[in-house]
């Protein structure tokens, strides 16, 4: 594949954010990349603008509508009480929350829980899957739209483990991927009262990957990834309108560029998403790219990713050549989120690190220790970088001036 033909691809979904909202798991686009948001690099507890807490355990993401914040959380000894909690962004001051009991299976490995799915919006709803199937619809009011109960229709869609998967809405329907080793399948769920506009068979096997919009085409569609590889899919049938059976990881998710996506397989697989082709072609493959838990983030015209020892590697779109590597204090269990070429990593410690990738190669230019385990993936919007613990939710940024 030519250097010109990856860069038309790279141009053809101009890579451009305007929106300050987060809604979703990663942002807008699933990236993991905001807008610029005037967030200090240079951090230090002054920039701590408030910390609140959170009832019970969860992994979840916050996500941010305008002036709310919103969150999940799992209580009880069998984490079988369901929390929709809504908090004031200028504040830190609870808005409400909504309490429902799980109708599905809450077992789950130590180190996850019931509240691993990052809830989403559409601007006007929020949608909270959690790991026991159940799937709950408010309004931004905390008005219960609909409410489903996935272990009814799909009795053995779970597994020992936990499921982590995070929904996205696209073109009004919301997509889950409900993967595991028995009865694994992804919806289509029509946001309008909650039915199923389409089901489909999916790959067997605990999957923890989330699906990934995909608009540079006419066809909406949505970008499925499992330990087979990637399939993408139409949003309003299911249809699977093409394939990539090279294997992918089942936790780190690809990540979008234009019509490139950048699935971790074999390393790091760049597939070309905007061919009609029924199998998806691969641009590229790069082994010197293995990310481990975190999914890759792309920025100053190169993917990141973070491996098992808590390196961070710089790698060209161009090709996947190696540029760079920049040892991090690990491990790693949230993804990066930032902006321009500033990264956020915050570890299993909860010590968070702020990387500019474009000093020589790779600098951390502040740390900030919020002294608890943080497993979830921050959130960025309206100047304020958002972090959760099982128990704590803080809001970073630039302090006001007075």
């Amino acid at each position: 594949m030519t250097l010109a033909k990856i860069l038309t691809l790279l141009l053809i979904c101009p890579f451009v954010l305007t929106a300050d909202d987060w809604k979703q798991f990663r942002g807008p686009s699933a990236t993991g990349l905001a807008s610029d948001q005037g967030i200090p690099a240079r951090l230090n507890e002054g920039h701590i603008l408030w910390r609140t807490s959170l009832p019970g355990r969860g992994l979840s993401s916050p996500i941010i509508v305008g002036n709310q914040v919103f969150i999940s959380a799992a209580e009880g000894n069998e984490q079988d009480r369901l929390i929709v909690l809504c908090f004031n962004a200028q504040t830190g001051l609870e808005e409400w929350r909504r309490s429902f009991w799980a109708t599905g299976r809450t077992m789950c490995h130590e180190k996850t829980c019931v509240a691993a799915p990052t809830p989403v919006s559409d601007g006007d709803h929020l949608v909270t899957v959690f790991s026991s199937n159940d799937v709950v619809c408010l309004d931004l009011k905390g008005n219960l739209q609909w409410l489903r109960g996935l272990t009814v229709d799909y009795p053995n869609a779970s597994n020992s483990l936990g499921m982590a998967s995070s929904p996205l809405i696209l073109d009004g329907v919301l997509v889950a991927q409900i993967e595991n080793d028995s009865q694994s399948l992804a919806l289509g769920i029509d946001m309008a009262d909650g039915s199923n506009k389409w089901s489909i068979a999916r790959p067997k096997g605990a999957n923890w990957t989330s699906p990934i919009p995909c608009t540079h085409s006419i066809k909406p569609a949505v970008a499925l990834q499992s330990g087979k590889g990637v399939h993408l899919v139409d949003v309003h049938t299911g249809a699977v309108l093409s394939e990539y059976l090279g294997g992918a990881a089942t936790i780190p998710s690809g990540v979008l560029v234009g019509s490139m996506l950048l699935a971790p397989s074999h390393g790091i697989s760049a597939l070309d998403l905007s061919s009609d082709l029924a199998e998806i072609p691969m641009l590229w493959r790069s082994r010197a790219l293995s990310p481990a838990t975190a999914s890759p983030i792309v920025m100053d015209n190169a993917v990141f990713v973070v491996n098992r020892a808590g390196v961070l590697t710089r790698g060209s779109l161009e090709g996947g050549r190696r540029e760079w590597q920049l040892r991090l204090k690990g491990p790693f269990s949230a993804s990066a989120v930032g902006f321009g070429t500033v990264q956020y990593w915050v570890n299993e410690k909860g010590l968070l690190q702020v990387v500019d990738v474009a000093q020589g190669e790779g600098t951390v230019v502040s740390q900030l220790d919020l002294d608890q385990q943080v497993l979830g993936t921050p959130s960025i919007a309206n100047g304020g970088l958002y972090i959760r613990s099982d128990s704590t939710l803080w809001k970073i940024g630039k302090a006001p001036i007075l």
